[in-house]
């Protein structure tokens, strides 16, 4: 069976009576926030959507500006702002309250209506006959985000999404600058969410993430904006996913060492903060893409315990509460062991620190 796949290659696999029944592809870029590539698995060139994980940059620019402060915005709802969050009623409450500080009206999200993907939270509707609307969509914080963005500038709001709006406009030269590349270089898509995403390499968004934890050398208005994301990422985990989510879990997990977003079709971004790998580690981030999307992120949680793993974190891996994310058998529906879930090669880091 071939072990590549066009930038790709072999990075889970899963056996059955000893036998490797299923392989994921991806590829991986770890880099440190001076650029340099720590370790990579297949291409670390390789051109890709980030999805959701670029949320917590879209949302620098309206922290550069002031916009928490100038609407009196905490730092929990500036976390919803960077969230793919599971539509729970906590997440609604932080919603109004931002809607109500920046005058949005819910119908002013472009986002559109999903149910939540907390299950309890849909159970309780369904039972009750409430049917989801934009305040549930996953994507409803970071669309309240450029909105507030929108409104600080008076900006045509009706048009927010639209790249000619100088929300998007601003959004793409930050991603860029984050990214160390030109704006001309990073194809533009249409998200889920009807958000325009940007397109690069996985080795430029690594080092984007390695500068969201160690903005040091930015400009001041930049790493303190940077700074803010993080921290109310990291104090607030729960918004930027929901209750037992990979995301706000690992986050709860690492206790102020990690900012953790997900993304659609497989991507994972983990950023680690100076020294979180032991004195003297400088910002690291992490790049994850997974090439058949991963529908059930069980390559993706592999790859990132993993990494974690060899970036020093073992114990924050085993421990209880990560538990579901950090396992290599595989059982079937009476619990009997069947197999197991593996890395296809050890991972090695070289360290620059």
């Amino acid at each position: 069976m071939a072990d590549t796949l066009a930038g790709y290659e072999a990075v889970v696999e899963l056996t059955r009576g000893g036998i490797v029944e299923c392989i994921h592809f991806g590829a991986v870029a770890v880099v440190d926030s001076a650029g340099h590539l720590l370790t990579s698995l297949g291409d670390p060139e390789l051109v890709t959507f980030p999805r959701s994980s670029m949320k917590p940059l879209q949302a620098l620019p309206f922290v550069e500006d002031g916009g928490p402060e100038h609407f009196g915005l905490t730092e929990e709802e500036l976390s919803i702002l960077c969230a793919s969050h599971r539509g729970t009623d906590a997440h609604v409450r932080v919603l109004r309250s931002i809607h109500a500080k920046v005058g949005l009206q819910e119908s002013d999200l472009q986002c559109g209506v999903h149910w939540p993907s907390d299950k309890a939270t849909a159970s309780a509707m369904h039972e009750r006959g409430e049917e989801p609307t934009p305040y549930r969509h996953n994507c409803s914080g970071k669309h309240s985000g450029m909105l507030a963005q929108a409104l600080l500038h008076d900006y045509p709001k009706e048009t927010y999404l639209s790249m000619d709006n100088p929300v998007q406009q601003c959004i793409l030269k930050t991603v860029a600058e984050m990214c160390g590349m030109e704006q001309e270089d990073m194809p533009v898509g249409i998200d889920g969410c009807s958000a325009p995403v940007f397109a690069m390499p996985l080795y430029n968004f690594a080092l984007a993430m390695a500068r969201l934890a160690d903005p040091n050398g930015l400009g001041d208005v930049r790493a303190a904006a940077c700074k803010k994301i993080s921290h109310a990422m990291m104090a607030y985990p729960e918004m930027v996913a929901g209750p037992g989510a990979f995301d706000s879990v690992l986050m709860t997990v690492m206790q102020g060492k990690a900012v953790v977003k997900g993304g659609a079709e497989g991507y994972q971004m983990i950023s680690l903060m100076p020294g979180a790998c032991g004195k003297g580690s400088p910002g690291i981030g992490v790049a994850i893409k997974i090439s058949d999307g991963d529908s059930n992120r069980r390559g993706t949680y592999t790859l990132s315990v993993a990494l974690l793993k060899a970036l020093g974190f073992e114990a924050e891996m085993a421990s209880d509460s990560f538990r579901n994310f950090n396992t290599a058998v595989l059982r079937n529906w009476r619990g009997l062991e069947i197999g197991e879930i593996r890395i296809a090669r050890p991972i090695e880091i070289t360290k620059t620190w």
